[in-house]
């Protein structure tokens, strides 16, 4: 028995030293992990920053070296040939100016784009006037009533441009350029000869304001004369008789004549002859003084102005106003011939009347 304890007091110790020892491994290595996983994150870390600062180093080189390229290639100083070429640009922005200018007189004076081009007059002299006969798309019927009656035919209108007047009925295309309108009316211009299409112009009642505006310009561009005259299609002419009047103010520049009016601007919505910017003519909402649309002669200075400037003339809403507010900023002589008032009975030398 006695020999038997000791033995079994060393295998109780033995045991427990081994038991300790198996503890402290495992703490051992359960410590040593997280320590391994931060440093892994360190060493990740360090060579991320020291990547970066490379990265800046290498950085700050390549913008040293282009600063230091663009400092050596970079004059000092301007020359005095730099200083010769600035000049030279402003001379030259100072001599467009001057050109620009001195063109804009030359067109004023009459020296425009195909002016030379006077397809009425064989001999090359001066028309006495232009005649534009305002036509739409379904004015055929009254058009081949003035035919009919006081507008001559293919070959009178060679007689008649001898004597220096051009007739021509006057049209726009279609809003579908090339549609039936369109081929309707080349069709009739092939036959009679005797329109002026309006290439740029597209044909409405509410566009006829701007209409003015292409007409002169087309005409000025083609025929060199003394008059342009707007007649509307629904108007009976004494042509002799307007050739007579014509004649007798040969030599007047700056004329506007016609039946002169004026009249109260309709301000509401919906009615006829409405306004819509009524509001620019005052509280007491009254046109200035226009001729008629009717029939209305412009001499060719004042048709010039208009080709001229058209880009930047104002259109109201009704054509014979437009041109008259054309006509208010210039050295205009108003003529206000009752003769040329078609819808009043009260002269007796009328030169047109309503159809």
């Amino acid at each position: 028995m006695e020999s038997i304890l000791p033995t079994t007091a060393f295998s109780s110790s033995s045991s427990s030293s081994k038991s300790d020892r198996r503890s402290k491994s495992k703490s051992t290595q359960t410590s040593s992990k997280p320590s391994l996983v931060m440093a892994l994150i360190s060493c990740f870390a360090w060579l991320y920053v020291a990547g970066r600062l490379w990265q800046d180093a290498e950085n700050r080189v390549l913008l040293a070296t282009l600063f230091k390229n663009n400092s050596q290639q970079r004059p000092k100083m301007l020359t005095v040939e730099d200083k010769l070429m600035v000049l030279g640009c402003k001379d030259l922005e100072r001599r467009i100016v001057e050109v620009e200018m001195e063109l804009t007189v030359a067109k004023s004076q009459g020296y425009l784009q195909n002016q030379l081009k006077q397809s009425g007059s064989s001999s090359g002299k001066q028309l006495l006037a232009v005649i534009g006969i305002y036509t739409g798309f379904g004015g055929r019927l009254r058009r081949n009533v003035i035919r009919g009656s006081w507008f001559p035919n293919v070959d009178a209108l060679s007689k008649l441009e001898e004597r220096g007047v051009v007739v021509r009925f006057v049209i726009g295309r279609s809003p579908n350029r090339g549609d039936s309108l369109d081929r309707n009316i080349n069709e009739e211009n092939r036959a009679t000869k005797d329109f002026l299409i309006l290439g740029s112009h597209e044909e409405a009642h509410e566009e006829l304001p701007k209409k003015a505006k292409y007409f002169v310009s087309s005409a000025i561009q083609t025929w060199d004369a003394e008059f342009y005259v707007k007649v509307d299609d629904n108007i009976d002419v004494d042509l002799d008789g307007l050739i007579e009047l014509l004649q007798k103010r040969r030599g007047q520049d700056s004329s506007y004549i016609g039946c002169m009016k004026s009249g109260e601007v309709v301000s509401e919505e919906g009615k006829s002859w409405y306004e819509p910017e009524w509001w620019k003519f005052g509280d007491e909402k009254s046109y200035f003084r226009h001729a008629a649309g009717s029939v209305l002669v412009l001499s060719k200075n004042l048709a010039q102005y208009i080709n001229i400037n058209s880009a930047s003339l104002k259109s109201y809403a009704h054509e014979d106003i437009s041109i008259g507010s054309w006509m208010m900023g210039l050295q205009t002589t108003y003529t206000d011939d009752s003769r040329l008032c078609c819808s009043t009975t009260t002269s007796q030398d009328k030169v047109c009347s309503l159809a």
